[in-house]
């Protein structure tokens, strides 16, 4: 889902907007030959030519796109009421039961890299309500409206393109390929670029899923954090007095401002927001994380 403001900085934290019906409208000319355009650009990166005709051949704008575009509602909420939301009684308790049902299969993707099997736990938790959101547009006709209507059109369009070899290659059928209207996809939440950097086969059939299988949301959620330089053995931070000192490669981060808690931060909670440049978002994962393990 495209992030919603808070404060400053953007989080992604699964407080998604209400899911719309995508009502489709009339192609125009212009539409029509920019399409034309978008398929050559397409087969000349790989796309092969009958996934580019069967998505661009009868794709139509989608108008509730472009309003959920223009008109993205701006939150503004203390940090206390951030994580109060996402890093709820409800989705600790449920993070706990999941991760005890998925520890088998979690811990031998995760283990090998490092990570703590509840900290990808609570990148799911929080991006797709543990793959209970995951967005009810087709994400191709959504990219092309917004690409075609100028809504950042150079990074939509470059989606689009990859959105297309993500079909092209196998990986998801044209039209089970559901997400945001922004194009974030799947239980993780990757958007097409991102997908097709980081997501991985976890469950060995050749098919990077990220919509269905767990096993591949698990692998590619450790694929981007151990290609990002997640440090074995490291804690992501915790909570200290508000007067405390960072250390050497450690800084202090106050997301309240002076007054409010204080955290004693490291490298991976760097590396955390690198997946979502939001010190809301990344300390909620980090506390999520936590008070799922706790248990």
């Amino acid at each position: 889902m495209f992030p919603l403001r808070v404060g400053r900085r953007f989080v992604c934290t699964g407080l998604m907007l209400a899911p719309a019906t995508a009502r489709a409208q009339p192609n125009d000319a212009r539409f029509t030959a920019w399409l034309q355009g978008v398929r050559a650009e397409a087969v000349r990166s790989g796309v092969d030519g009958a996934t580019a005709d069967a998505a661009l051949g009868s794709v139509q704008q989608i108008p509730k796109v472009l309003e959920l575009a223009h008109n993205q509602p701006e939150f503004k909420m203390t940090f206390e009421r951030y994580l109060e939301l996402v890093v709820s009684p409800e989705r600790v308790s449920r993070g706990r039961v999941l991760l005890k049902e998925n520890r088998a299969l979690v811990e031998r993707i995760a283990g090998p890299a490092g990570i703590p099997p509840s900290l990808v736990v609570a990148l799911w938790g929080i991006e797709s309500k543990y793959g209970e959101r995951l967005g009810d547009f087709e994400v191709v006709p959504a990219l092309a409206t917004l690409a075609f209507n100028g809504f950042r059109a150079s990074f939509f369009r470059a989606q689009l393109i990859a959105a297309l070899k993500i079909v092209s290659q196998g990986h998801i059928g044209l039209h089970q390929m559901k997400g945001s209207w922004a194009g974030a996809m799947g239980q993780c939440q990757f958007i097409p670029t991102t997908f097709l950097l980081y997501a991985a086969d976890g469950d060995g059939d050749g098919r990077y899923d990220i919509w269905t299988s767990k096993a591949d949301v698990f692998a590619s959620t450790v694929n981007y954090l151990h290609r990002a330089g997640w440090r074995p053995g490291l804690a992501w931070g915790q909570e200290v007095e508000g007067s405390a000192v960072a250390a050497k490669g450690e800084r202090i981060v106050r997301p309240a401002g002076q007054g409010g808690p204080a955290y004693r931060t490291t490298h991976n909670f760097r590396v955390i927001l690198r997946w979502n440049q939001s010190d809301f978002f990344a300390l909620a994962v980090g506390l999520l994380s936590d008070r799922i393990a706790a248990a």
